[in-house]
């Protein structure tokens, strides 16, 4: 199994599909990646060399943010917003969609489980 900046990808699938399991790595750079290292994007991951494998690596460490140090970046982002109090930041900070989406149905993905309001169930008729 070849690892790719900390990631084991999987052997069996094509190297430019492979990539992508690279978080901050989609299938266009991943494209990119191997036209700057000069490797097959059809090749499998099982059938690369270590050099190959070493270029990748080298493109990767040179142009990209990948893995620990983008999702730092990303959460970092994310806490200036909240810091700031801006519009988006109070929506992060209170786990509802921050892009305009529509809350009063749907937004089942950011808000959770739906609970039900205690109090709303009907009274049973008790006998007199």
């Amino acid at each position: 199994m070849a690892r790719i900046s900390g990631v084991t990808i999987p052997n069996e699938k094509q190297i430019w599909v492979a990539l992508t399991y690279v978080f901050g790595i989609g299938p266009k750079s991943s494209y990119d990646i191997l036209a700057r290292a000069k490797v097959e994007p059809t090749a499998r991951v099982k059938d690369l060399t270590d050099g190959e494998t070493s270029a990748i690596q080298d493109v990767i460490n040179a142009d990209y943010v990948v893995e620990g140090e983008l999702q730092r970046v990303v959460s970092g982002n994310i806490k200036r917003l909240k810091d700031i109090k801006s519009y988006r930041g109070m929506r992060h900070a209170a786990a509802l969609p921050s892009r305009g989406q529509r809350t009063k149905t749907n937004a089942r993905t950011r808000r959770g489980k739906k609970t039900t309001v205690g109090g709303t169930a009907k009274k049973v008729a008790s006998k007199t």
